[in-house]
């Protein structure tokens, strides 16, 4: 395996085409072929399979490909510092369920690392997501939530995949509702008393199990339910018809605006929020700078 059949893989991937690779990569079609039918021979995987319409990665292949990244991304790093005598771009990338407080823990390492040249990536997705992100090497850290509901179940999934949980902080659950819903002006509310009014919840696509969703109380019997894709989308559904959703009571008003408000819920279920790593690889400076935005939000956990 060398360094050179890495790049045509991660190429070959970008551009889902073995002429486009060839092109790009400035040798001929046969002889990127064979190289990496030489690679696949060598670890016994097939990383692509060929179709009328291209090629594109295998299961197998989506893996492989995650740690040929890294490699090849490390070895840039050091050739940058240590042969072209360049500053090196600093790389930090964050997977996250739709938790507020987690962009604008980023939005403010961002502000403050204070570096002329940087390629950050943060990507708010599902559940499933947050976890192949970090499992894959395309994001250092994840963020997302356990309770004594789903704890077994995302433990052992987490554990299949190499990877490790770490508690953050932990806050009551609460109803997050627009400010002008008819119950905004409570002190505390049951779920009897939201039965009339849709529950927003985040889709979470093909693993759209109990044990994946986002907020807590996954199995109760809404009498309405609604499920959307991002953060915004609920923030209008919530104003335009009295909907709510369940959270950790954090509110970032820098993100989201003033016009929202949450309300305890009277339940007895504890949320834990926190990141999952890879198991044994220590977490980057940028990783470290990130985390200790977030864990100024203990104070603000409710």
């Amino acid at each position: 395996m060398t360094l050179a059949q890495l790049r045509y893989v991660i190429t070959v991937a970008d551009t889902k085409s073995m002429n486009e690779a060839a092109r790009s990569l400035f040798i001929s079609q046969p002889s990127l072929s064979s190289a990496v039918k030489e690679l696949e021979h060598e670890i016994g995987l097939e990383l692509f399979r060929r179709t009328n319409r291209g090629v594109v990665l295998t299961p197998a292949g989506e893996e492989f490909l995650g740690y040929a990244r890294q490699v090849v991304e490390q070895f840039q790093l050091v050739e940058n510092k240590y042969i072209e005598k360049k500053n090196e771009k600093k790389k930090f990338s964050v997977s996250m369920q739709h938790y507020t407080f987690a962009v604008n823990a980023f939005v403010e390492m961002v502000k403050q690392y204070g570096m002329d040249e940087y390629e950050f990536a943060v990507h708010e997705t599902k559940t499933s997501d947050v976890i192949e992100d970090v499992r894959n090497f395309k994001s250092e850290i994840g963020i997302l939530y356990m309770n004594d509901f789903n704890q077994k179940v995302l433990n052992k999934i987490l554990k299949e995949a190499g990877l490790e949980f770490h508690e953050i902080l932990t806050c009551r659950v609460y109803v997050y509702l627009w400010k002008n819903h008819p119950l905004a002006d409570k002190d505390v509310i049951a779920l009897e008393e939201l039965e009339e009014y849709p529950c927003l919840s985040f889709e979470q696509g093909a693993n759209n199990s109990f044990y994946f969703a986002e907020e807590v109380l996954s199995t109760y019997e809404y009498k309405r339910l609604i499920k959307a894709n991002d953060r915004a989308t609920l923030l209008n559904l919530m104003v335009g018809l009295n909907g709510y959703t369940l959270c950790s009571g954090i509110i970032c008003e820098e993100l989201n605006g003033s016009e929202y408000c949450a309300i305890p819920l009277k339940t007895e279920e504890i949320m834990t929020i926190g990141y999952i790593s890879r198991k044994g690889i220590p977490i980057s400076p940028l990783g470290k700078k990130y985390l200790d935005e977030i864990a100024k939000y203990k104070d603000k956990a409710m």
